[in-house]
C-alpha cells in the first residue's frame, strides 16, 4: 500500500511529503525543511521508515516549497524535477526569501522537466502529471488513480484556493486549472495540499466557495 508520509516546515507552514511503496523507495515532494532542526527530522522520518528516496519532485518553486532542494541533493544525490515553466521562479526563490526575512541557498538546476501527460513510477504505482497552473506558472499536480489521491501543491486546499497576487499568478488561469483538472478528478480522490489539512474533491466540489462562485 502507497503510505504518505507528510511533515511541516518553515514558516509557511508548508506540507512536505514523502510518499513510499512497499519496496520501500520514496518520492520527497516540495522539501520545505529551512534548518538543521527541520532537515533532520526529515531524514529521520525516512530512516525510521527504512526508506531510499529515487526522486525529488516540486510541484511549484515558491520559496517555502523548496528550501531543501539543495540539502536533498547533497544527502541523497537527487537533483528536482520541475515543470519548465518554473525555472525563472526557483531562480528567484533565494530573493524572495530575504523579503520574508530568512536565508535559503540556491537550489540546484533541476535534473529534468515534467509536463502534463508524463508519467511518475513509484514501485507498482504510477502518477500522471497535470500541468495546473494560476498560483505560479508552472505548478503541477500530482495524480495516481488507483490510490484516489493527488497532491495539488498549493492549488487547491481544504475550503480555498492558492492565491494568485504573486508574481506569475493569474486568478482566470487558476480558476481554469481548478476546474478542468481538479474538478475533473472523482469525488472521492484525497487532496494533499501545499498547506493545511488533507480534503477530497467532492467536499471541495459541494463547499468551496472559490470554486462554487463561477471565477477568481
Amino acid at each position: 500500500m502507497l503510505k504518505v508520509h507528510k511533515l511541516t516546515f518553515n514558516p509557511f507552514m508548508e506540507n512536505t511529503y514523502v510518499l513510499s511503496a512497499e519496496n520501500k523507495e520514496c518520492l520527497i515532494i516540495d522539501p520545505g525543511c529551512s534548518n538543521e532542526m527541520e532537515r533532520n527530522e526529515l531524514v529521520n522520518e525516512i530512516e525510521a521508515f527504512g526508506l531510499t528516496p529515487v526522486r525529488l519532485l516540486n510541484t511549484h518553486c515558491h520559496v517555502d516549497h523548496v528550501p531543501g532542494n539543495k540539502f536533498i541533493y547533497e544527502k541523497y544525490g537527487l537533483l528536482p524535477e520541475i515543470h519548465p515553466d518554473e525555472l525563472e521562479v526557483l531562480h528567484a526563490a533565494p530573493q524572495f526569501a530575504t523579503y520574508f526575512g530568512f536565508s535559503m541557498e540556491l537550489s540546484p538546476e533541476p535534473k529534468s522537466f515534467l509536463t502534463e501527460g508524463d508519467e511518475i513510477k513509484l514501485g507498482n504505482y504510477t502518477f500522471n502529471i497535470l500541468h495546473t497552473p494560476g498560483h505560479s506558472p508552472g505548478s503541477i499536480s500530482f495524480y495516481c488513480q488507483p490510490e484516489k489521491i493527488v497532491m495539488s501543491g498549493d492549488v487547491l486546499f481544504y475550503g480555498s484556493v492558492g492565491r494568485y497576487d504573486l508574481p506569475g499568478g493569474d486568478g482566470k488561469v487558476l480558476y481554469r486549472s481548478l476546474i478542468d483538472k481538479m474538478m475533473a478528478l472523482p469525488d472521492n480522490v484525497k487532496v494533499y495540499s501545499g498547506h493545511g489539512p488533507e480534503t477530497t474533491i467532492g467536499f471541495e466540489r459541494k463547499n468551496n466557495p472559490f470554486i462554487k462562485q463561477g471565477s477568481l
